[in-house]
């Protein structure tokens, strides 16, 4: 599947229910060590941090203070009437009392929303910093990691880190942490200004609180195995739809459309199935939360009733405690909603900090060596290698090859003919032995100034979405147009550039469909003459073009590599007689190595191989 759909299906996707309850997460490991080294880089920001503390205080302060203020204007104009109605000489609404709490009610709400704009600034700036710092750790790493975390983990896993999982801490910093102050903040204060209306009805509202959280933490326990269900069908309906469209031309060669739309069917249904018991259940929240809050509305009414004609409140202080009603139960269900998005954001951290700590490759010389002009002489001396410890693939493998010579590695598919070139470019660092470029041990090149000596065309050919011109020209950035189209002449692949549409300034598209296998090979290897390597790499850099421009680009690499040392990975082996050296391996491990004529007087398994290719 592809990287795209590995994406799509990572674990701990998120469900959507309301207010974000639902979200189907995937636990950490360590939620007490992950949360700490999160902590960590929010040091930096530590003042911003109090800043907004205090910001967010302020805005939840003024808000609460509202509805006790608006109280007092519904107890002015109540008294007003009354007063009116019994025919008392002073009776009347005092208007101007009533426009000084409008006033004062603007006053408070414009002030929220101002300390809330400054908070959110601040904790946006920090959250886009963090995520900023995370990002650039990681692309760093990437450089630094070696090529076997690669070979074990998938590309999809990676970009997931990269992408998914530092989005999601950025989200969580960049909503939940003020809306934890928030909470925190309305939850004490409205708590606060309920105790002072009234410390009987405060105690009933409390009483009713239990329900609403044993209700809202079980409807959260049972869906959260439906979201988990509704993100895993998800990925397949999308990987499916991908691999489909991606293969469409053979899906209607082999006449297999009706077993395409009954898969996607079957992966539909399972999604219909999950998706609407998840959405359901998520959708009870707010009814239950509501019929719960309605029942503290109906207590509050009547003992507030009973109060005021008591003369204990006044009949403003009920509608401002009905109002605090509304403001205290929207953090209980903030609260449900935090703690999943918590677990969800430690365990993306968890991954993002896995990644960060996983080993590096070994270390650079202090004092490198800088070879002024290379010869291309090429020494393995004791070579030894495994790419793991109890499996050694490689043994005492010695070979003196001198500037200019042509070394092919042939064997069947699986043999590890690639490992030796990974090898020589320092992918991978040996177990014992040395390899020399020039007398001097790779290791004691920087990896840069080492890969910078080589030049490689590979079986798989890699183009970025540029122009025809901009991707030659990748082998050596500063080189002129007219070098560009040198090198595209000395690959045979000038021809076949001027009949596209806008011919050198013609840009590939990102999955470079528009032009043909064997045209890709051909820009390879002209980018891999542009850079004019002293030591070439070639891996079945002919597999993919037709006979009549294998023939072409054979000559072509016969003038290149005319004066360099070359590597050829081949399975076609006639395109590799005239070596100067053929190291034959098998399974892994080198079992004969000579030239042509001597390997097959060996009548070993070269011999073996080649009969097998030319003998009808």
């Amino acid at each position: 599947m592809s990287e795209k759909n590995m994406r799509r299906q990572r674990p701990g996707g998120i469900g959507h229910g309301p207010m974000g309850m639902g979200r189907g997460f995937e636990k950490p490991k360590d939620f007490k060590g992950t949360f700490s080294k999160l902590l960590n880089y929010l040091k930096p920001y530590r003042l911003k941090l109090i800043v907004v503390m205090i910001f967010a205080i302020g805005s939840t302060a003024f808000t609460i203070r509202a509805p006790k203020t608006l109280g007092k204007a519904t107890t002015k104009i109540f008294q007003g009437l009354v007063s009116k109605v019994s025919g008392s000489p002073d009776g009347g609404i005092d208007f101007q009392y009533i426009l000084n709490i409008i006033f004062l009610l603007v006053g408070l709400y414009v002030m929220s929303a101002i300390f809330s704009f400054i908070q959110g600034f601040i904790v946006t700036g920090v959250a886009q910093k963090v995520s900023y710092n995370l990002r650039k750790e990681i692309s760093e790493k990437v450089n630094k990691l070696p090529l076997k975390y690669f070979d074990s983990v998938s590309y999809g896993d990676v970009l997931s880190r990269v992408t998914n999982d530092v989005d999601t801490i950025s989200q969580t910093l960049n909503q939940s942490m003020s809306q934890i102050i928030t909470s925190a903040t309305t939850l004490v204060g409205v708590l606060i200004m309920m105790i002072s209306i009234s410390w009987q009805m405060t105690i009933a509202v409390i009483l009713i609180l239990p329900i609403s959280m044993i209700l809202v933490m079980s409807i959260i326990k049972r869906s959260q195995k439906f979201f988990k269900e509704q993100q895993k069908s998800l990925g397949k309906v999308n990987g499916h739809i991908e691999e489909v469209y991606s293969g469409h031309n053979i899906m209607k060669a082999f006449n297999a459309e009706e077993e395409a739309v009954a898969e996607f069917r079957r992966i539909n249904g399972e999604l219909y199935n999950s998706a609407w018991k998840a959405q359901f259940l998520s959708g009870m929240m707010m009814p239950i939360m509501v019929f719960v809050g309605n029942i503290g509305y109906v207590a509050v009414s009547i003992l507030g009733g009973w109060f005021a004609i008591r003369r204990t409140i006044e009949v403003g202080d009920i509608l401002s405690f009905i109002q605090y009603i509304r403001s205290f139960t929207q953090p209980i269900a903030q609260v449900a909603q935090i703690s999943n998005v918590l677990q969800s954001t430690i365990a993306a951290a968890e991954r993002v900090f896995e990644f960060l700590d996983e080993e590096e490759e070994v270390k650079e010389s202090e004092a490198p060596v800088k070879l002024e002009e290379v010869e291309g002489r090429v020494i393995f001396e004791n070579v030894k290698f495994g790419y793991n410890e109890d499996k050694i693939i490689i043994n005492n493998f010695s070979a003196d090859i001198k500037p200019g010579q042509k070394i092919a590695i042939v064997g069947p598919t699986g043999a590890g003919k690639t490992t030796i070139v990974k090898l020589l470019m320092r992918f991978y660092d040996l177990k014992e032995g040395k390899i020399l470029i020039d007398n001097n041990d790779i290791s004691q090149f920087t990896r840069e100034e080492l890969r910078n000596n080589f030049g490689m065309v590979l079986q798989d050919t890699w183009l970025f979405s540029g122009t025809i011109m901009e991707n030659i020209r990748y082998g050596r950035l500063d080189a002129t147009d007219e070098e560009v189209i040198k090198a595209a002449k000395s690959a045979h692949a000038h021809r076949f550039i001027q009949t596209l549409p806008d011919g050198y300034n013609m840009v590939i598209n990102e999955e470079a469909n528009n032009i043909s296998q064997g045209q890709k090979q051909l820009l390879t290897i002209a980018r891999a003459i542009l850079s004019d390597p002293k030591i070439l790499i070639l891996d079945e850099a002919t597999s993919s073009v037709d006979t009549r421009t294998e023939i072409l680009i054979q000559k072509a690499m016969e003038n290149l590599m005319k004066g360099r040392t070359s590597f050829i990975i081949a399975h076609r082996l006639s395109t590799i007689r005239d070596a100067d050296l053929i190291l034959v391996m098998k399974d892994g491990d080198i079992i004969e190595q000579g030239n042509h004529q001597e390997l097959l007087m060996k009548n070993g398994f070269y011999a073996e191989l080649y009969n097998s290719q030319f003998v009808a």
